[in-house]
């Protein structure tokens, strides 16, 4: 049974950059494509960045294009969420996610989750 840990988040003041981590376990972890989604307060689960399996396509939403960047490292099991430029907005649980099947936006797509980290960007 894959399972995700993710950390890396915290209070970060808006301008400033979060590092966020994924470490996976239980699967073969170079064969599924990851994604990071994130729920503010009151609101649904978005998706934010997803990335192919060897790391070469990534996609991301339009809200965070340009300050976030989604990268893997299949050697460590982990896949990262380095966020740039930070946003109140940007304030959220996050989570990583492995794709099961089928488009890589789609939330519904995503069969197993991590137990999120928060961030929270203060003005």
């Amino acid at each position: 049974q894959l399972q995700l840990v993710e950390s890396g988040g915290g209070l970060v003041q808006v301008g400033g950059s979060l590092r966020l981590s994924c470490a996976a376990s239980g699967g073969t972890f170079g064969n599924i494509v990851m994604g990071w989604f994130r729920q503010a307060p009151g609101k649904e689960r978005e998706f934010v960045a997803a990335i192919s399996r060897g790391g070469y396509y990534t996609f991301y939403a339009d809200s965070v294009k340009g300050r976030f960047t989604i990268s893997r490292d299949n050697v460590k099991n982990t896949v990262y969420l380095q966020m740039d430029s930070l946003k109140p907005e940007d304030t959220a649980n996050y989570y990583c996610a492995a794709r099961t099947t089928g488009q890589y936006t789609d939330i519904n797509n995503y069969g197993y989750w991590g137990q999120g980290t928060r961030v929270t960007v203060s003005s």
